[in-house]
């Protein structure tokens, strides 16, 4: 009788730590969840995906991304300039979606021009990325929408920014945002979404403690 009161306790106990642990894990995942649907809302991702792997189609992708992103650059200050502010993240979406035939011309030229035989084609959609480290940023897993631009098959390896706020930097070396545009980032997130990009996430260890 005594071992099966010690056998019905250590049963009890262990399914209590479980049922602990399970509920840490489901609100942990909820939160991040939460976390990472208000980041979503407010950034708006470039997307790059270059025709191969191979050296010259990855050498073709960082060509086209230097040009792509000198054309946003000028097409988002014109509109800002026409209006006499900066414009919201939906605005510089709706600019882009209407200019992707645009978009397309530029990344073609540059194809066209390194005698590349395939071309280039650009979108506006929602878009699942992995979990991504980007300057002193990580950015969660998850839906975001996204401005890519697929070049030919695209099947190589490829690069990604944050077109709003402005975040895209073109220098791999030294991939750093500057203060400024930190900033703006912090300006449209909520406190807890913005310092959950700077956390390490560390994986969970499961340990028991008897009293």
């Amino acid at each position: 009788m005594y071992l099966s009161g010690i056998k019905k306790y250590l049963t009890t106990a262990l399914i209590l730590i479980l049922l602990s642990l399970v509920l840490r894990l489901t609100v942990s995942a909820a939160h991040k969840t939460f976390l990472q649907q208000g980041i979503a809302e407010e950034v708006l991702r470039f997307h790059v995906l270059a025709n191969s792997d191979s050296e010259e189609d990855q050498e073709m992708k960082l060509l086209v991304r230097d040009q792509a992103v000198s054309w946003m650059e000028e097409t988002v200050a014109a509109a800002e300039r026409e209006k006499g502010r900066e414009l919201s993240r939906d605005e510089v979406a709706a600019l882009m979606k209407e200019n992707l035939s645009d978009l397309e011309h530029t990344a073609n030229q540059i194809l066209s021009e390194q005698g590349a035989d395939y071309g280039a084609k650009a979108s506006l959609e929602e878009c699942y990325f992995p979990k991504r480290t980007y300057g002193a940023c990580t950015f969660p897993a998850g839906w975001y929408q996204a401005l890519r631009l697929r070049l030919g098959e695209a099947k190589g390896q490829n690069w990604w920014c944050v077109l709003y706020p402005k975040l895209c930097f073109t220098d791999s070396l030294h991939a750093v945002v500057p203060e400024e545009e930190m900033e703006k980032l912090e300006e449209v997130l909520t406190v807890q979404e913005y310092e959950s990009l700077f956390e390490t996430p560390e994986d969970w260890k499961i340990s028991f403690r008897w009293f």
